[in-house]
């Protein structure tokens, strides 16, 4: 119903609730801090509150849904008290990709038109089906999300967690060596390992983030490029 009126790419921004996207059709591609992703039918791409985002593609064929949504959603009396801390793909370094198979997308799909439906209900939305039908989506989702089998070794998992750094303290921090103190490691091993993941260097992904983040305030603040520039740091 939406597609038709968005137009690609939107800039790197930032929101304050959590999103994701299912495909059922088509394509797209969209970033999740310094990671950009492919993915097609049959996929969530998920989103957390406050990380950065740009979204670069959506072919022509594209079907699906998109949905916002508060974590706030899950403190009710009848949920299991931090539950949501099952879902890894929601977290703000995890993996946002979740590819699912037809029997369960059949489910979804379900799932996803109940959510739709009481969203549209103009009588009066019931917050208690929309967190247990998104509950149950989670539900769904997160036995293919603990399947993936993702390729770990230090070069990748200190990477991460330097990506992790950068994401939170960019404003606070400028200098790699103040992120390899953090790490436990020296500059010139973090350097390493960023390199062998990557093939940047760790000044390539600290450039990148700042640049991403001044991005965000230019498209996002009412702030000057001279607050902007002062803000990540750059006299």
């Amino acid at each position: 119903d939406f597609i038709g009126h968005l137009k690609f790419p939107f800039a790197p921004h930032r929101q304050t609730v959590s999103d994701f996207i299912f495909l059922s059709n088509g394509k797209s591609t969209r970033s999740k801090g310094l990671d950009k992703y492919d993915f097609s039918a049959n996929t969530f791409f998920f989103l957390p509150a406050y990380q950065i985002s740009a979204h670069d593609l959506m072919s022509r064929d594209a079907k699906g849904f998109y949905c916002h949504f508060d974590l706030e959603l899950f403190n009710r009396k009848f949920i299991k008290q931090d539950i949501i801390n099952d879902f890894t793909f929601l977290e703000f370094t995890g993996n946002p990709l979740v590819a699912i198979d037809g029997t369960t997308k059949a489910h979804v799909l379900n799932l996803l038109g109940r959510l739709e439906f009481e969203y549209n209900n103009n009588s009066k939305i019931d917050l208690d089906i929309i967190s247990v039908t998104l509950l149950a989506l989670f539900l769904e989702v997160r036995k293919f999300a603990k399947q993936e089998k993702i390729t770990e070794n230090a070069a990748f998992r200190i990477t991460q967690q330097y990506k992790s750094k950068l994401s939170k303290y960019i404003y606070e921090k400028n200098a790699v060596a103040e992120y390899a103190g953090m790490l436990n490691v020296s500059p010139n091993h973090l350097n390493k390992c960023v390199k062998a993941a990557t093939g940047k260097s760790a000044q390539d992904l600290l450039s990148e983030m700042i640049l991403l983040e001044a991005k965000v305030l230019l498209k996002q603040s009412n702030l000057t490029t001279n607050e902007i520039a002062w803000k990540v740091g750059k006299e």
